[in-house]
Order: structure tokens, then sequence, then C-alpha cells
């Protein structure tokens, strides 16, 4: 018999009738009320999650609930998703992305207002893009930045967060309207033309500080005026002998990469998804055969091309490949796609412009339908600054003086 049976089966002791009966109440009395201050009664539940909780476990106990809630949870949730993702992401009638198209588009270059101030927001790619040719052309002094931040609607707004513990100097933090000190980019919007506008409030946006308007907000025409229109570096990323192929290449790389993941994971239909993910990878296998023997798309010269693809290949381990569904490879798994993203990304000034903590809480923790529980995973090793920053001999290639065709996708 084991000590603690035996001890349990030993016969209580005789309670004494004579006097030291007292002493023995005494003795058991603090013991019982000791007990009873170590283990308190659970306090009740007051939240309606613990409500919920504890209805449930009344009911079904450990097991599963009636298939027909499940059914009818789902059914519910299905539809309230369509909705959510109707106004996050339009889609076509077979369920495919739609991405709305600018409604501010640049004018000429001779046309330049004296003063112009960008916002951006650093989770967006489009906006990235900007922020990395005014880095490369050196105009920083010429063109000021507002940075915005995801507001959990979604929309931008503007916080002076300060700088965060750890947080290294060079990379770029969201902060406060610098120009017309607005609480959100909307409010800034509609200082457009006298409060009318009630368009999308998107980033980037180049305002016209003079006239108090909005002077563009489709991205591309922002890094044309960026690279031509003002007097920076020497760098020019778009060369008139390589103009025709930056254009090739933008009407293979935007639709299938740049917004292709955008197509995977919006869709809302599995038919959409198939077909979105389909392009998509075929586009890379593409693109990564030719950076196999071509250090940049279009030969030695780094142009708006790379800048514009980079930005999408930038996220896609760090979100795309999980949260969009992107699933079929990681781009770690592309043997020149990688190194090519690092060699870009190991240009001066262009590490600086990618704050990976605000672009993964732009994603994770902003696309409620996406993830509802806002739980942002770790940064993928992959995704480290020291791994990015590691060496990848691509300067090792050498491409010809003849410039090669661009493959349809």
């Amino acid at each position: 018999m084991s000590t603690a049976t035996a001890t349990l089966l030993k016969p209580f002791p005789r309670i004494s009738t004579n006097n030291n009966r007292k002493q023995n109440f005494r003795c058991l009395t603090p013991k019982s009320s000791l007990n009873q201050q170590q283990n308190p009664p659970p306090a009740a539940s007051s939240s309606p999650l613990d409500v919920v909780t504890n209805i449930t476990k009344l009911l079904w106990g450990k097991s599963l609930p009636p298939q027909l809630l499940i059914s009818t949870v789902r059914l519910t949730w299905n539809s309230t998703w369509h909705l959510m993702m109707s106004q996050l992401a339009p889609s076509d009638p077979s369920g495919s992305y739609s991405r709305p198209v600018s409604q501010f588009r640049a004018k000429s270059i001779s046309s330049i207002p004296p003063k112009l101030h960008l916002y951006v927001g650093l989770p967006c790619p489009w906006a990235h893009r900007t922020l990395i040719v005014r880095a490369l052309k050196n105009l920083d002094d010429i063109i000021s930045v507002s940075i915005a931040s995801p507001g959990i609607d979604g929309s931008w707004e503007f916080h002076d967060y300060g700088k965060r513990s750890g947080q290294k100097e060079e990379f770029l933090v969201p902060g406060s309207d610098s120009v017309n000190g607005c609480k959100n980019l909307k409010q800034v919007y509609r200082l457009h033309s006298g409060g009318e506008y009630n368009g999308r409030s998107t980033v980037p946006m180049l305002w016209d500080v003079d006239k108090k308007q909005v002077y563009c907000n489709e991205s591309y025409d922002i890094i044309e005026l960026f690279n031509s229109g003002f007097e920076g570096s020497g760098l020019d990323l778009s060369p008139p002998s390589l103009k025709k192929q930056i254009e090739e290449w933008n009407q293979v790389i935007y639709p299938n990469v740049n917004n292709g993941v955008y197509r995977c994971g919006f869709a809302q239909s599995q038919e959409a998804y198939d077909t979105a993910v389909t392009g998509l990878f075929r586009t890379l296998d593409m693109i990564d055969g030719r950076l196999g023997n071509s250090r940049y798309l279009c030969g030695d010269v780094l142009t708006l091309a790379d800048v514009c693809l980079f930005t999408t290949l930038i996220r896609f381990d760090l979100v795309y490949n999980a949260l969009f569904k992107c699933t079929k490879k990681k781009l770690l798994e592309y043997e020149n796609l990688h190194g090519y993203m690092r060699d870009i990304y190991q240009i001066p000034k262009v590490a600086a412009t990618c704050n990976f903590e605000a672009i993964m809480d732009g994603y994770y923790k902003t696309l409620f339908p996406l993830n509802p529980g806002s739980i942002r995973p770790t940064v993928p090793s992959c995704c480290k600054h020291e791994v990015l920053s590691a060496s990848h001999n691509r300067e090792l290639i050498s491409s010809t003086d003849e410039h090669f065709s661009v493959p349809a996708a």
C-alpha cells in the first residue's frame, strides 16, 4: 500500500470529551479558514464573451456545437465577409478584384507647381515606389513628405508616435501631417476644391501646397515626374533608349504581379483565385528565368520597371505568401528573383524606405476580412535586414548591349 493511500485510510483521531476538546477545535478552525482563503470561489463572469463561453459549455460541454448552428454561423459569416470585401476590394461579376482608377492624373512636366508635398503610407507598395524614386533622385529637400498610418477602419491617419524603442534611426516612420495639420488623409482630400471631394482617399498623393489642391494620386505618374521633372541626382531611371522596354515590362508586371497578388488575396470566388494565382506564378517563373542572364529587367541599368517590381517582391514572403494566399512558392525559393530583390534593397537609401513592422501592421492588423483576429505573425527570418543585406553576387552578371524583347506573360 502506498504512503498516500495509507494516509487516507488512517483512522481519524478520537475527539476528547475532556477540557482538551476546546483546544482541538481551536486547532481545526484556523486550518479551515486558511483553506477558504487559498481557494476563493471563482468570480462571476461579466463580459459578453465569458457569458457566451459559459452557455456553450453548459449546452454542449467539450463537444462541437450542433451542425445547424455551425451552418448558420458559416452562412452569416460568408454573407458578412462578401459585404465587407465588396467595400474593401470591389470585384467584377466573376469575383475578380477590380482596382479603382486613380482620379487625379499628373499634368505636363512644364506645369509642375513650385511647391509639392507627398502623402504616403508605409505599408502601401504603390506609395513605396514614390519614396524610393524620391530617395534615389535626392529630392528630399525639394519634395517634403507626410507619412500616414492605417486606422482600424483602413483609412489613413496621422499620428506622431515618436521613435520606438530599438528602432533604427534610418528607417522612415509614420508621423503627423506637416503641411495641413489634418488628423487623417480624408480631411486633406476634402480641402481640395472647397470640400466637395467624396471619392477614395488613397496614397500616394501629391499635394499642391499653394493652391491647396490634389495634384496627382497616380503612383506611376508621380515616379515619372520625380524622375524627369526635377533637378535631382544624375540618375535617370527612364532613359529614352529604354522607354519602350520599360513600358513593355510594366504591361506584364502590373496586371500579373503588382496587382496580381491583390487579385489573389481579394478574390471572392475559387475561380477568380485560381486564375490570379496561375498568372502570378507563371509571370514570376518567367522573370526569374530572365534575371538569370540580366542583372536588372532592362540589362545593367536600374529603371522604373525595377522599382515597381521591387515593392511587390519585398512584401512577398513578408505578407503576400501567407495573407494573400500566394502560397505556391516563396520568393526565397526563386534563385534569381530573391538575389535581384536583395540587390535593389542594398542600393543606398532604398533600405531606409522599407519599414517591415509598419508593413506587417498595415496588412495583418488592418485587413480585417482577411485576418479577423488581427494577429501579426513574426517577421520571417528571410526578411530580416541582416539577411537582405547579405552578398548576392549579381554584380557578376553582365548583359550584352543588345536589348532582349519582353515576352508576354
